[in-house]
């Protein structure tokens, strides 16, 4: 199983909520990941492109796999800060 992800990295709680409700208000993922995320991925608007199973810190992937394809995610923390996850594919 393999999936697609975008993600906005961010170190503060408070921050990563905020984004979070600003994306339930319709704004942008890409032009915020762009904007707010510390992840290298920012320059391609948070996408991750594809990965296998075990690629991802577990709270990132066990995420991932429970959402469905487009939905963005409430904060999730790893060791890495807070990320927003959007899910953007599987395929096997």
């Amino acid at each position: 199983m393999e999936f697609r992800a975008s993600h906005i990295l961010v170190s503060d709680k408070t921050l990563a909520d905020s984004l979070y409700e600003r994306l339930k208000k319709g704004e942008s993922f890409q032009s915020l990941a762009r904007t707010y995320s510390k992840c290298p991925s920012k320059s391609k608007g948070g996408d991750l492109g594809w990965f296998k199973e075990g690629a991802m810190v577990r709270e990132f992937e066990n995420q991932v796999r429970r959402m469905s394809t487009g939905s963005i995610s409430r904060p999730v923390r790893t060791q890495f800060g807070y990320h927003i996850i959007k899910k953007t594919g599987v395929r096997d």
